[in-house]
């Protein structure tokens, strides 16, 4: 079979080197300018740091290796990504302020939408780990990002705007340059995460980190203010970072490629394994998925550590904490005892950007709107939709189970370790029925699966809810809880508050 055209519209330098080690192109590429922009991380900050160059100049150096990046990897394709971005400009300078918010959205999600329905025909199910979908979508989160926060800043009373708001609201508009950079940027264009404007800002123009030792400083006593305390280095940050992709690259080499996901619908395997045979080489198959998401998001986040980007602050111990812009916590996922912790724990930013541009906005039907815009964003494939609709009566029974069950596991240590082993299980075991459709796509495929499961998960999911239904009227949401689903999950902000 002939390979999709979109592989052949980067660059092929790397062409020699993908055949010797049997990778795709596309992926070979994606690696090599990870590699690239973590080595010119540190340049960056080393000698161009706000001490060394004026933000222009660091704005510009970011923007064109960003823009060259984009043209490496996807070729002509990232003339989708140019063209939302300059398009979103022009609504930004141009339009009427109260309304900027609104435009930008509209703009931004309806090319990323009419480029994920493109997608499907272009690629009929054959996903690209790197194609240039993906950095759509990260500026698709940067745009409505900025446009939503510059609306805060130049259209609100701050009595109207949350604390984290009016943390962050911006009350000028960007210069073409700032824009560009912000979106645009080599630390985050190929895998993201998304950040603030306004933390980006503070980071080109040389405040990132003394603002946050300066917010530090005020929970201290002392004498000790944050102008005598020596700027803290990533370098210990970005090295076990590194540490965390060597090993995932080693597990995907060895394991990954061994389980492919595909084989839990393969039509020999569905009719003569048995059912446990089928379960138990779906949860390791799913399992085995997780460590070239881990990979990505690690080494980006490595990334923007090495130029400086991403100090959060001092942590309980006193030791800095590069965590800012993080969009995983890999022990948080693999130990998580619920349904919710996990979400909480798994591409973090993505529920961040959720919880700003449309829960904490919505006036009404906040979890519904919230939903479909999570559903729009990943994109069309019909396996997406079948995840996101699957985790909604799993959510709805762990609250069930958790609010009728648990209190009876609390009053001995070993009953609590039992529930606290018992809840893993399950939850890994539904995390791997819930997100085995985000991987497989189709719709025939998902269908395979599921009735190769007999529909357990959804069976039992139902009627748990069902039985342990308090006849009480459930309680309101909060202001600060969200809806979560396979992939986008409210959890910790910016300023570290919660979310439920």
């Amino acid at each position: 079979m002939a390979e999709p055209a979109f592989k052949t519209t980067g660059s092929k330098w790397l062409l020699p080197v993908s055949e010797l080690l049997g990778f795709p192109l596309d992926q070979v590429n994606f690696l090599a300018c990870q590699l690239f922009a973590l080595c010119a991380a540190f340049w960056f900050r080393l000698y161009l740091s706000p001490r060394h160059a004026n933000p222009l100049v660091r704005h510009a150096v970011a923007t064109l290796l960003g823009i060259a990046f984009l043209i490496f990897c996807f070729g002509w394709y990232s003339a989708h990504i140019l063209t939302v971005v300059f398009a979103n400009y022009l609504i930004i300078i141009n339009s009427d302020i109260n309304n900027v918010h609104k435009y930008s959205m509209l703009t931004a999600m309806g090319y990323l939408t009419v480029c994920q329905v493109s997608r499907v025909f272009i690629f009929n199910y054959g996903i690209l780990s790197t194609d240039f979908s993906g950095p759509l979508m990260i500026v698709t989160q940067k745009i409505t990002t900025l446009a939503f926060q510059l609306h805060d800043g130049m259209c609100k009373k701050p009595e109207q705007l949350t604390s984290e708001q009016k943390l962050m609201a911006i009350n000028v508009r960007p210069s073409l340059i700032e824009y560009l950079s912000y979106n645009l940027n080599f630390l985050s264009i190929l895998v993201g995460p998304c950040s603030n404007y306004k933390d980006y800002t503070d980071f080109i123009e040389g405040r990132h980190i003394s603002r946050r030792l300066r917010l530090h400083s005020g929970t201290c006593n002392g004498q000790n203010g944050y102008d005598k305390t020596p700027e803290p280095s990533p370098t210990d940050s970005v090295c076990r970072k590194l540490l965390v992709c060597s090993g995932c690259m080693l597990f995907f080499l060895t394991v990954t490629r061994s389980l492919p996901i595909k084989y839990n619908v393969d039509p020999d395997f569905v009719s003569r394994a048995s059912f446990l045979t089928r379960l138990t080489y779906a949860f390791f198959s799913i399992q085995a998925a997780r460590p070239k998401f881990y990979f990505a998001w690690t080494l980006a986040d490595a990334v923007n550590n090495a130029a400086g980007y991403g100090f959060l602050g001092m942590d309980e111990n006193g030791k800095p904490s590069w965590d800012l812009i993080s969009n995983l916590n890999i022990i948080g996922i693999e130990t998580a005892t619920s349904f919710k912790t996990f979400i909480d724990n798994w591409n973090i930013r993505t529920g961040i950007w959720l919880k700003t541009v449309c829960y904490d906005r919505a006036p009404k039907h906040r979890l519904a709107l919230t939903f479909i815009l999570s559903a729009l964003w990943h994109g069309v494939y019909p396996g997406y939709y079948f995840t996101f609709l699957t985790a909604i009566p799993i959510t709805v029974a762990a609250r069930a189970v958790r609010k009728s069950v648990r209190h009876l596991f609390l009053g001995s240590r070993v009953l609590k370790s039992g529930y606290d082993i018992l809840t893993w299980a399950a939850t890994q075991f539904a995390i791997c029925y819930t997100v085995m459709p985000f991987l497989l796509l189709a719709v025939d495929d998902t269908l395979v699966y599921y009735r190769s499961m007999y529909f357990h998960v959804h069976i039992i999911s139902i009627l748990a809810a069902v039985a342990l239904h308090r006849r009480h009227k459930p309680r309101e949401p909060s202001a600060s809880s969200a809806p979560c689903s396979a992939q986008c999950q409210p959890v910790h902000s910016n300023n570290n508050d919660k979310v439920d």
